[in-house]
């Protein structure tokens, strides 16, 4: 079986670009920032993943990228990253206490030392991940680059990433492929008397034995649990009867799948079978604009119309699309005004939903990868089940 990577010429010509793109906006350097929790920019341009500290990739407008993290996860990332120059600052310590914590034998730079390293007396330094920096951190960065000006760049990065690669491609399909099995056994384990803990834990210790680096997250619930939205899998008993609604975000070296079919655990209603119905028929509507050159728009409109036809758009939550890639969600994320076209090579996610109808609640995510005659999907195993239908 092939093992899809990211090489070290496709990080090198994400730096490239983005360096490409620091001379447009008149910017003298980036930083790139990431935690345990908001990776993927980092993980976009170091292929590094904090496990506790946090940390940052700082890249000059022209010249070679530094890592910055901590000293506990330093020989991690230097296993994980493709970069040479990986440092420390105490910045980036694992977790916030008062006490300072001591690391004898590190060694440690300065955020001001590698910030005149990348880009000497700068006037301008972008920052990617504006919303995800701790503001203790956000004052310590300002007060090491004046008097230089530092400015919200995240959108500098919603172009790079919204067009898949044939390496981001095959990423993804593999998590998609691992997603898919693991899924097949949380259909399996979902039966009468099985807890919801039960069923969450067979489909993702499958999915990481298929090669799965993470389970990103286990939405789960079963009966009247169905209507919290979202939630976790508990230790409740599933009853015969009972309406099934889990989605599961599998990674693999970043890239992240996630799947999620609507099924009833034992003996089906006729309220439930017609409010499947109607999300399996709004799921097969969306594949004819899931093509370069359709209208985002009306991919939105059209889902909506199967809804109303249905009487049930009173359910609906929120769009029934998101890009994906080193996010579970990411742009696009388009609704029914949206003027956005899908082109060859986005990545997306359906997320069609209706909660708190009387035949139940419940979504379905599948994904796909858009191309010139139509959606590839990226999840085979909930394609052929929704294409099944009842």
């Amino acid at each position: 079986m092939s093992t899809p990577r990211i090489s070290h010429q496709e990080f090198q010509s994400r730096i490239d670009r983005i360096q490409e793109k620091l001379v447009e906006r008149e910017l003298d350097s980036l930083i790139v920032y990431g935690d345990e929790y908001r990776k993927e920019n980092l993980r976009y341009v170091a292929n590094f993943w904090p496990i506790f500290e946090r940390g940052a990739c700082f890249i000059p407008k022209r010249g070679a990228p530094v890592l910055a993290g901590a000293p506990e996860g330093e020989e991690y990332a230097r296993e994980m990253t493709w970069l040479s120059d990986v440092r420390n600052i105490k910045e980036f310590a694992c977790v916030t206490v008062p006490e300072e914590i001591d690391y004898p034998n590190a060694e440690f730079s300065s955020l001001q030392e590698i910030l005149t390293d990348m880009a000497g007396t700068s006037k301008r330094i972008g920052l990617v991940g504006w919303w995800d920096i701790p503001a203790p951190l956000m004052q310590r960065l300002q007060e090491a680059a004046a008097p230089a000006h530092i400015v919200d760049a995240s959108d500098l990065f919603f172009d790079l990433r919204l067009i898949k690669t044939t390496e981001e491609i095959a990423c993804l399909r593999e998590a998609g492929r691992q997603a898919c099995i693991g899924y097949e056994q949380l259909i399996a384990n979902c039966i009468p008397g099985n807890t919801e803990l039960h069923a969450a834990g067979a489909a993702e210790g499958a999915a990481r034995a298929a090669g799965a680096e993470d389970i990103n997250f286990m939405v789960f619930g079963s009966g009247p649990r169905c209507d919290t939205v979202i939630g976790r899998a508990v230790n409740r008993t599933i009853k015969d009867g009972d309406m099934i609604m889990a989605a599961m975000a599998v990674q693999y070296e970043g890239y992240v799948a996630t799947v999620e079919f609507p099924f009833v655990a034992g003996t089906m209603r006729d309220e439930q079978k017609q409010f499947l119905a109607t999300l399996y028929e709004a799921a097969n509507v969306q594949q004819s604009f899931l093509k370069d050159g359709a209208h985002m728009g009306e991919m939105v409109q059209a889902v909506r119309n199967v809804f109303k036809s249905h009487h049930m758009s009173k359910y609906d939550l929120y769009p029934p699309m998101h890009g994906i890639g080193l996010a579970e969600a990411e742009s696009p994320y388009p609704d029914e005004n949206s003027t956005g076209i899908f082109k060859s090579g986005m990545c997306v996610n359906s997320d069609i939903s209706l909660f708190g109808t009387p035949g139940g609640s419940n979504r379905i995510e599948e994904g796909f990868l858009i191309t010139d005659t139509g959606p590839d999907s990226l999840t085979p195993y909930i394609r052929k089940l929704l294409a099944q239908g009842l």
